[in-house]
């Protein structure tokens, strides 16, 4: 399986998950706290990022689960 950062965007429906480049949410939830639910354990799953965009679509969050080349120092 790819590394594919999840992002938590406004769909229709609520939020949704997409992996990058993928053209379908992954899934739907009608609030965002499901969806970083959802996407949180898919990028954990993947050693991957999630983001997290606002209603407008900016990125307000973001999650690495991956393995950081340079993990903060304390």
């Amino acid at each position: 399986m790819t590394k594919r950062n999840q992002h938590v965007v406004p769909h229709d429906r609520g939020w949704a998950v997409k992996g990058v480049g993928a053209g379908k949410a992954t899934s739907v939830h009608t609030t965002q706290r499901e969806a970083i639910d959802a996407g949180r354990g898919i990028a954990r799953n993947q050693g991957s990022e999630l983001l997290v965009h606002g209603r407008n679509g900016q990125i307000r969050e973001r999650d690495s689960h991956g393995n950081d080349p340079y993990p903060p120092k304390g």
